[in-house]
């Protein structure tokens, strides 16, 4: 099994940038589409953005594009999310996600981290 652990979380003002990070462990993911998704208070979990295993093809959901980069390292079983140009509507728990055939669907990912806070301030 994977075990898959976010970090870079934390308090940005709106416009700013942070980016986050997904180290996985336990057995390579290099062969697994990953996923971010989020998860705002009283609101269901959202697909952010996937990558495939090569990196050659990444997914986003409408309101990230041109302000979110998704990418990963197979040395070094880590995925990332870059974000730029931060509203305060992209507050939310982030959540990364591994292994999936939908890479839009939670419920289609066979393993979790446990998240990390994103707090954008106006």
């Amino acid at each position: 099994q994977v075990q898959l652990v976010e970090s870079g979380g934390g308090l940005v003002q709106a416009g700013g940038s942070l980016r986050v990070s997904c180290a996985a462990s336990g057995r390579t993911f290099m062969r697994d589409v990953m996923g971010w998704f989020r998860q705002a208070p009283g609101k269901e979990r959202e697909f952010v953005a996937a990558i495939s295993w090569s990196g050659g093809v990444t997914y986003y959901t409408d309101s990230v594009k041109g302000r979110f980069t998704i990418s990963r390292d197979n040395a070094k079983n880590t995925v990332y999310l870059q974000m730029n140009n931060l509203k305060p509507e992209d507050t939310a728990v982030y959540y990364c996600a591994g292994r999936t055939v939908r890479p839009q669907v939670a419920r289609s990912y066979d393993y979790w981290g446990q998240g990390t806070q994103v707090t954008v301030s106006s």
